[in-house]
């Protein structure tokens, strides 16, 4: 197996504040007993922290030295890794679960259908096949079924997203890309090509198997391949591998999706059924403790077992949610100290671990992120990072704080945060946070573009 630093749950690894470990959650999904028995892991195994992802994972800090295979049993009893015999299971099959889907996959009432089935038809096919152990960890898939609530702006390796077949009726089929994200705007790149939803994990297979078939050692992602192969060449070697009928028009690459909203992550939402909504919240900066964990758990048993949902805001969403009940979750979600509403400045600010809990940073981000907060002017949404990793951010966010030493950030802004190089352009070097959070407030300073607008 290819050597990885990435964590993840059979691979704890090191960090400043102690082990890291990683639980993909399938779907983003946490069930009530899941959330009870991390709790318990990270109070007996770990320092009691867990930050959600902006891959909607839950990412364990502070493991103790000595407690890495108790932590790690106790995570795969609750059923919190790959499928299969636990004694034939291996750190591959918990790599390749990297699977994106909505929070409101199945819930959203502007979706075009719902992935629920194809997104666990694709993780199947993904960890089964012990050739992915070649694949990078980083390595994820995008299975966008139109809903209104998506992450519309990390670049996947491969994306498939639900379109109209004809604009007069029902049919769906999946528009799908390589290295990058669904088209919402007509200077984003279309779809190659689309297919039925009956061969999307067909299709997704193929597709990795592909990627693999031509990847050098040295590629380990998609846009690795594309600077060497054709996009052609690619396709030809995917119909070379399955009978799928990969459907190619004018139409298709025309297709734009729809803009998302991401406003939807925070308050409450009527779903599909219109008798139950989805209520959402933020945890500060994306960080849970088990007592907030022990409370969300407590708060989906009272709902009759309503499912919790990370989201890759690094937030979390309660599904299933009773009407005449709306109102008594969101205030227990308050008094966990969750964010719901977008006036409130931590909806808007991201940072990763910073130097508390990170050798690599540069400042201390959690707490300059607060610090940022009490000062932050309602149009700015900031991303802090300790050094240029981009760990806490899978997109360029629109303002981001880069960590030159304890305290002192450099400025950055653009206007399209779906491009992944680089932060954008320098406003200014070695600000404070004072300093950051003066310019931000200028009058003179651009306002940046709405992801889910760019």
């Amino acid at each position: 197996m290819r050597p990885s630093a990435c964590p993840g749950l059979l691979r704890i690894v090191p960090a400043l504040d102690g082990g890291i470990c990683r639980v993909k959650l399938a779907r983003g999904e946490l069930s009530a007993a899941q959330a009870l028995a991390i709790a318990d892991a990270i109070d007996e195994r770990a320092c009691g922290i867990a930050d959600i992802t902006n891959r909607a994972n839950l990412q364990l800090r502070g493991v103790k030295r000595g407690h890495e295979e108790a932590l790690v049993a106790a995570l795969l009893q609750a059923g919190l890794g790959p499928s299969g015999p636990q004694d034939t299971m291996h750190a591959f099959a918990d790599d390749v679960r990297n699977v994106m889907v909505s929070p409101t996959a199945g819930r959203d009432a502007n979706a075009l259908i719902d992935t629920s089935t194809i997104a666990d038809d694709i993780l199947t096919h993904l960890q089964s096949d012990k050739r992915f152990a070649a694949l990078s960890p980083k390595f994820a898939l995008l299975l966008d079924g139109g809903e209104r609530l998506a992450m519309l702006d990390h670049p996947h390796d491969i994306w498939l997203s639900a379109m109209r077949a004809h604009p007069e009726r029902d049919d769906v089929l999946f528009a799908f890309g390589l290295a990058g994200c669904p088209p919402v705007a007509a200077k984003h790149a279309g779809a190659l090509a689309a297919v039925a939803p009956s061969d999307v994990a067909a299709l997704a297979h193929a597709l990795v198997h592909t990627f693999l078939d031509l990847a050098m050692p040295e590629h380990t992602r998609m846009r690795d391949l594309l600077a060497v192969h054709s996009v052609e060449h690619i396709l030809a070697h995917v119909k070379s591998k399955t009978e799928i009928a990969l459907l190619r028009d004018a139409s298709i690459e025309r297709w734009r999706r729809a803009p998302a909203d991401p406003s939807l992550r925070l308050g409450a939402h009527r779903q599909r059924d219109e008798r139950r909504s989805h209520v959402g919240g933020q945890p500060v900066l994306g960080r849970m403790n088990s007592a907030t964990l022990r409370g969300l758990a407590q708060l989906a048993a009272d709902n009759d077992d309503a499912t919790l949902r990370m989201t890759p805001w690094q937030g979390v969403l309660l599904t299933d949610i009773d009407t005449t009940q709306v109102a008594a979750t969101l205030q227990a979600l308050d008094v966990l100290g969750l964010a719901c509403n977008a006036q409130n400045p931590l909806t808007r600010v991201i940072a990763c671990a910073g130097s508390a809990g990170c050798a690599k940073s540069l400042a201390d981000t959690k707490a300059d992120a607060m610090k940022l907060a009490a000062c932050l002017p309602a149009h700015a949404q900031v991303h802090l990072s300790g050094c240029p990793r981009s760990c806490a951010a899978a997109h360029r966010a629109p303002y981001t704080l880069l960590a030159v030493a304890p305290g002192r950030y450099d400025l950055y802004h653009t206007h399209d945060p779906r491009d992944p190089t680089g932060f954008g352009r320098c406003l200014a070097r070695g600000l404070t946070i004072d300093e950051a959070a003066g310019m931000l407030n200028h009058a003179a300073l651009p306002p940046f573009d709405e992801p889910s607008d760019a």
